[in-house]
């Protein structure tokens, strides 16, 4: 067995292309890792993880509002409607995936998007279900209007 993947790998706020090959005697190479877990992990695995890191409507409103500008944590509580400790929990696994960066001015942590692509995959996700649910309207108006 045999194949090349390309990952990208977030060390202090500084972006790298890494390519991975994995050959036979490579296999069992970086399983059960996490999504730092780069090296020997196929990228459709890497691709899951980090959509399972999207996965979560908080996170989802965090990496929205900080597609606009950077946020200080206090900014975003009202925006997420979590308590301080929940939004502190979510913005933790944001971190771990290397999605956001942080920097402290005084007492205020302020976050933003490692990468600007960040925003641009919302939009395609909102563009894609604007589709979806476009198409249920109409499929509904046409059960609607086939009622007797």
């Amino acid at each position: 067995m045999s194949w090349e993947a390309i990952a990208v790998v977030s060390t202090n706020g500084k972006q790298r292309v890494e390519q991975v090959r994995r050959t036979s005697a490579d296999h069992g190479a970086g399983s059960g890792g996490g999504p730092n877990a780069q090296a020997g992990t196929p990228l459709y695995q890497l691709k899951a993880e980090f959509f399972k890191t999207l996965g979560h409507p908080a996170r989802i409103r965090v990496l929205e509002l900080l597609s606009v500008r950077e946020h200080a944590v206090a900014e975003m509580l009202p925006e997420v409607g979590l308590e301080p400790a929940a939004l502190s929990q979510q913005l933790a696994v944001l971190r771990k995936a290397n999605l956001v960066l942080t920097r402290r001015e005084g007492s205020n942590v302020f976050y933003r998007l490692a990468a600007p692509e960040l925003a641009e995959l919302l939009r395609v996700a909102r563009s894609i279900l604007s589709g979806v649910l476009q198409g249920q309207a109409e499929l509904l108006a046409d059960l609607r209007a086939a009622t007797p």
